[in-house]
């Protein structure tokens, strides 16, 4: 048994303007599931697909109070697409971020509810990914969140070290999960969290339990009653186990 990364979740005050933004962003169709969930995906695609990690966007009433633990970097395929895009975006509403990343190649705005992400300059790595190059995390220990994604997960380390990890779907298509080691300690819910999903043939519960094996811990976030399960990773940070796909 295994899971996928199916989809990244993000929490706003406004689902539908929130999911304007990031569809014209990326270029992906818009759809709703139903009242307070904005659904965003490439046009054509067929879901799941590990080409592209899909964005749902759920309406909550809590405004962000601080930085995201999780963040989305934008590819892109020279210094004047770069330019050309950071301006598109700063068009579509996004604001420059300062979050002390100094003198950088890269460029770091925040969406209009203010989740930072950044454009980043030309990389041969995220050459193929996509839109988006890669999913991003904070963390305490990249070696140790890298080797339970790898566990918890059916996407394979590309680059493991101690001040930062990589790990991309097993099949070698659309964008990286990193993690960045940083000082920063968590102390909300994540406003950000990623969505897994087990194969179509496996049993929900039991895979529930495996990733409790591997140092997952439930969570209650008051979700109630709900055929998916909301857990954490080793260093706390929420995620949710859809059912079968």
């Amino acid at each position: 048994m295994t899971t996928r990364l199916v989809q990244v979740n993000i929490n706003a005050l406004d689902d539908t303007a929130l999911g304007r933004f990031w569809a014209d962003v990326l270029g992906w169709s818009m759809s709703s599931e139903g009242p307070g969930v904005t659904n965003l995906e490439p046009e054509g695609f067929v879901y799941p697909d590990p080409v592209a990690v899909c964005i749902d966007i759920a309406r909550v009433p809590e405004r962000k109070t601080v930085k995201n633990r999780v963040h989305l970097d934008l590819a892109t395929t020279s210094a004047a697409h770069q330019a050309e895009l950071v301006a598109r975006l700063l068009e579509l509403g996004a604001t420059h971020a300062d979050v002390g990343q100094g003198d950088v190649p890269w460029t770091v705005l925040a969406d209009p509810e203010g989740n930072e992400f950044c454009v980043l300059e030309p990389r041969d790595v995220y050459r193929d990914t996509g839109p988006i190059a890669a999913v991003v995390v904070d963390c305490a220990d990249p070696r140790a969140m890298a080797r339970f994604w790898d566990e918890a997960t059916d996407w394979t380390p590309h680059e493991v070290a101690d001040s930062h990890a990589s790990l991309r779907s097993g099949k070698g298509v659309g964008p990286y999960l990193e993690f960045i080691r940083t000082p920063d300690v968590k102390t909300v819910k994540n406003r950000v969290h990623l969505d897994l999903a087990p194969y179509p043939d496996d049993d929900h519960a039991a895979e529930v339990e495996r990733l409790h094996g591997l140092g997952a811990t439930d969570v209650d976030l008051g979700q109630g009653d709900v055929p998916w399960a909301v857990l954490a990773d080793p260093e706390g940070n929420e995620f949710c186990l859809l059912t079968p796909r």
